[in-house]
């Protein structure tokens, strides 16, 4: 069974949460085999951004929106990824899940009243 090691990153702001989560990896795997996934995976999940390659979140770009932004690095010689992603804990977290399970709810569009760039729509 694969095992993930999950480091939350607590800091002294008022909002947001940084997740540092490694795992092992196949030696033929890729970071790009595994942004590829992530972006197919993620591909209809209008509240999900993979970053490119190279990039890693920070709290400060997700302020304010409904978007958890996820990035990755892979250390081929250890043979292991670490995937950061941040999101800001208000919206993304307990208001805008509960906003997105009321439209999901009513039969909306789940992102009504939501968007990725901390203004409403």
């Amino acid at each position: 069974a694969p095992t993930v090691t999950m480091t939350p990153v607590l800091v002294p702001m008022s909002r947001g949460i940084l997740a540092v989560n490694a795992a092992r990896i196949a030696g033929s795997v890729s970071d790009q085999d595994l942004r590829d996934h992530l972006e197919k995976v993620y591909a209809e999940e209008a509240f999900v951004e993979v970053l490119p390659a190279g990039e890693l979140p920070t709290t400060a770009s997700v302020l304010g929106s409904n978007i958890v932004a996820i990035g990755l690095a892979t250390d081929q010689a250890a043979g292991r990824v670490t995937v950061v992603s941040a999101i800001d804990n208000l919206v993304k977290g307990t208001a805008g899940a509960a906003l997105q399970s009321l439209n999901i709810a009513l039969g909306l569009d789940e992102a009504t009243g939501l968007s990725a760039d901390g203004v409403a729509p």
